[in-house]
Order: C-alpha cells, then sequence, then structure tokens
C-alpha cells in the first residue's frame, strides 16, 4: 500500500487532541501516515472548536488559507472535523468551495469509507449525523510522540446539562459513557507503550455511567488506578451540581489519583448561576470545596468563569471576585462572554458591552494573577516531585538565573504545578533518563505561570556539597 501524507491541524480543547489521536488512528490503515508539511499533504483535516467565537474564527481563518494550497494541488482531500463543521454542516461547503469533505463529532470511525468515496470519485460529502450511543468503542489511536510520557483518554461523549451559554449539547450530542471495560483496556494498552500518566475525558466526568447503569466515576477511577505501570491519574472536566462525596473522597485514598481538580463554577452570584443554568448554588459549591480540601489538604483547585453574561451587573461581578478571593484557586480560565447559534443565552436581553466586557476580565485575571503569585512565593525552599515530561519549549533564557548553556527542562507536580529546572548540556545524550521520570526539585524561582528549581533527586542528580550534576547510579 502506497503511503499517504496527513496533516492535522488541532484548535480547541484536550477532547479534540484526544479526537486528532483517533483520527490518526483509524486512517493509518489506509496508508496515511502523519506530516508536519502542510504543502506536502495529500490530505488536510482541520479539526475545530465551537466552545468559543474566536476558536471558530481561528478554525475559518485557517480554512481559508488552505484555499492556496489546494489551487497549486488540486488532488489535495480538504477536510473539515469537530464542532463547527457539526455545526454549520453544508454551510461550510457553500461557502468555501476548496473544501471536499465535512464531517460531524460522531462520524470519526465512518472516516475510512466517507475518504474511500472521495479518493474514487472526487465528490464532497457532508456526514453530520448524530448518535445516542457510541457506535464504536474500541481502542483506536495514532503513533505516540517520541519520548511521549502522558495521555488522554475519553470515557464519554456529550453532555445533557444544556446550560443556557453552552453549544456542547448541540455539536457534541447527548450524553454517553464509554464501557469501563473498553476504557480500562485503553489505559493498559497505552501503559505498555510507556505512557505514565492518563487524563480521563468527558464534558461531566462526575455523572459517567449514570445513565447506562455502569459503574460510577469513582468506581471507574478505582479500576484505573489498580492498573500495574501506571503513575498518576487525572481527570476533567467536573460539573459541580454532580461532585459526589465518593468522588471527593477518593482524593484520599487512591494513591494514583493526582491532588488536582479542575471544578468550573463559571459565576459567584446566584442569580446568574440560575439564568446559566448550573444548577447549583455559591453556597453549595462553597462547601465542596471545603470538603475537598477536608480529605485532601494539598489538593489544587482550578476553575472557569465567564465574565459579561447578559445581564451582569456591577455587585453580580463584584459577587465573582469576592468568590475568588474566598476560595484562593491556583490557577483559573477566563473568558468575555460571546454569543453562540442555537444557545438559549444568544436571545437573553441586557448584552453587556464590549469594553465592560474587556475590563471585567482584565480585573478579574489581575486579582488571580496576585493570588498564584503568592501561592507560588510560599512553595519557594520547598522540595516537590514532579515527572518530567520534556526539555521546555517555552522558559526564556533570560528569566533563569542559570548560566547559559544549559538544557532547561519541564514537568509537573502531582497538583499540577508546571516546574521548570536545568542540568547541563553534557546530559543531552542521556535525555531519555529524565524523559517520563520522577525527580525531586528544590524550587527556587516564581513565575507568572509556573515555577523554577534546582534539580536535587533523580536519575540525573546534583552531587552533595559540590553543585556538580552526576547520573545517578
Amino acid at each position: 500500500m502506497k503511503s499517504k501524507l496527513l496533516y492535522i491541524g488541532t484548535i480547541g480543547c484536550q477532547m479534540n487532541v484526544y479526537d486528532t489521536n483517533q483520527i490518526a488512528g483509524v486512517l493509518a490503515p489506509m496508508g496515511y501516515i502523519g506530516t508536519e508539511a502542510i504543502e506536502s499533504a495529500d490530505m488536510v483535516i482541520v479539526n475545530t472548536c465551537t466552545i468559543r467565537e474566536k476558536a471558530e474564527q481561528k478554525a475559518f481563518s485557517f480554512l481559508g488559507r488552505l484555499a492556496k494550497i489546494k489551487s497549486t494541488n488540486p488532488s489535495l482531500i480538504v477536510a473539515v472535523g469537530g464542532c463547527v463543521a457539526q455545526q454549520e454542516g453544508e454551510a461550510i461547503l457553500k461557502r468555501m468551495s476548496h473544501v471536499d469533505l465535512v464531517f460531524g463529532t460522531h462520524a470519526i470511525f465512518r472516516l475510512p469509507e466517507l475518504v474511500r468515496r472521495i479518493e474514487s470519485s472526487r465528490c464532497r460529502i457532508v456526514d453530520v449525523r448524530l448518535s445516542d450511543t457510541i457506535e464504536f468503542d474500541g481502542p483506536v489511536y495514532g503513533p505516540l510522540t517520541d519520548g511521549q510520557v502522558s495521555a488522554f483518554v475519553t470515557i464519554m461523549r456529550g453532555c445533557d446539562n444544556y446550560c443556557t451559554y453552552c453549544i456542547v449539547p448541540h455539536v457534541r450530542g447527548r450524553e454517553a459513557s464509554r464501557h469501563p471495560d473498553r476504557i480500562v483496556e485503553e489505559v493498559r494498552m497505552r501503559v505498555d507503550q510507556g505512557i505514565r500518566e492518563m487524563t480521563l475525558l468527558g464534558q461531566n466526568v462526575n455523572s459517567y455511567g449514570s445513565k447506562e447503569g455502569l459503574c460510577s466515576f469513582a468506581e471507574l477511577l478505582a479500576r484505573v488506578d489498580r492498573i500495574d505501570g501506571l503513575d498518576r491519574i487525572r481527570f476533567t472536566t467536573s460539573h459541580p451540581k454532580d461532585l459526589s462525596d465518593d468522588l471527593i473522597l477518593a482524593f484520599g485514598h487512591l494513591e494514583k489519583l493526582c491532588h488536582h481538580i479542575h471544578l468550573p463554577v463559571q459565576s459567584g452570584d446566584d442569580g446568574i448561576l440560575k439564568r446559566m443554568n448550573r444548577k447549583y448554588t455559591r453556597g453549595g459549591y462553597l462547601e465542596k470545596i471545603a470538603r475537598l480540601r477536608a480529605v485532601c489538604p494539598d489538593i489544587s483547585i482550578t476553575s472557569d468563569f465567564i465574565v459579561g453574561f447578559p445581564g451582569e451587573t456591577d455587585d453580580q461581578f463584584q459577587a465573582t471576585l469576592d468568590l475568588i478571593e474566598t476560595v484562593r484557586y491556583d490557577g483559573l480560565f477566563a473568558f468575555i462572554y460571546s454569543d453562540r447559534p442555537h444557545v438559549p443565552a444568544a436571545a437573553f436581553p441586557e448584552k453587556i458591552p464590549e469594553p465592560v466586557k474587556k475590563e471585567r476580565l482584565q480585573t478579574l485575571l489581575a486579582l488571580q494573577r496576585g493570588i498564584t503569585r503568592k501561592k507560588h512565593q510560599a512553595m519557594v525552599g520547598q522540595v516537590r516531585s514532579i515527572l518530567v515530561e520534556g526539555p521546555s519549549r517555552t522558559m526564556p533564557s533570560d528569566e533563569t538565573g542559570m548560566a547559559s548553556p544549559r538544557i532547561r527542562w519541564t514537568g509537573r507536580t502531582s497538583s499540577n504545578h508546571i516546574i521548570h529546572f536545568a542540568v547541563p548540556d553534557v546530559f543531552l545524550k542521556k535525555k531519555e533518563l529524565l524523559t517520563g521520570s520522577f525527580v525531586d526539585i528544590m524550587i527556587e524561582g516564581v513565575y507568572a505561570h509556573s515555577l523554577w528549581g534546582r534539580l536535587i533527586h533523580g536519575p540525573i542528580c546534583a552531587t552533595p556539597g559540590k553543585g556538580e550534576t552526576t547520573i545517578a547510579a
């Protein structure tokens, strides 16, 4: 079989990253192999996201640039997948004559047949059919990258919550959970390939299995925790209304479960939460935060916020700032509200002016930056264990205070704090000793979103009293 080159551009969240890996996996038997050279590709797939207006604009901008590439290579197959494809469907073909295939969020496993039809007859196809069940539940994924130590596994898809601002149920369908046996099988296969850390993905992992009568999410975590060779488990995303006592207790007794939870709250005001259809109150949310910290005192808590939701008053925004001060998150993601198609909030009156939304966003982010910096400064002088992910691609050389040349590395603590450290260039050829290993770092520096430290114990470590770096026996 002749090899064909496949370029996949991924826009959006972790779930899209996982979907991209599955796309590569289902197309591999047809001879498609990945390439980073888009001009040389036989097929380009844009895996899109529409949860924010900016992500949708980015997808169409990327697609627009492909028109020129196809004009010089008419045999190129251009495909659009993901949430924008599900949302727009046939309209994409009408808008962009160079696009050959539009496939929705449930069509990944139908891709081989769709591509064969295009290859044989050069037809244009739209497949955005949704299903209430998971039609294929086997482990299919592309190859790991060199040195990859962490991976994702989707445990469910879709959402039944219908928050008034959210398009996810409309583009990813109703909630459906995978069978736990298939999930455990997939994790085991990835661990056999060298993965040390797995992140379990779903729009609302807390409600995993409830519709199908499967095990609870806490029970699924316990099964994954027993897999030999796996060192760490993470998950995202949790809906506060479904955060169970069993799941909270899991942070106290599951050895491999990382001490971090992402618990999106969106607003600190009960009135806004009700209009968002979030189905919990500020008080109920704070009670769950308190129980998490009682069970796991060092747990790191992060969250999502939306500013400028229709009708949000200054007092309601102040309630959000007060919640952030009260919880004192380790980090957060904040977004300006934007109308999305098909959602109730798009029709809500009292839209907030853009300048006000932008000002509120900056105020919120400035508050969190101050909290994060204080939390980071409190960690200076402490020793933390990290799983080394590989050489750092983001660490500016002039911020480290370390003599150059040095190899900068990065890893994460159980609580999801990013820590950079350095070793001399002489150890470049020994990088396999570091990537995927657990090392102890003495934290010495603080940055806005990460920390800097000194390697004190690991397969490559400092010689006590000499300040030298050696390979441990």
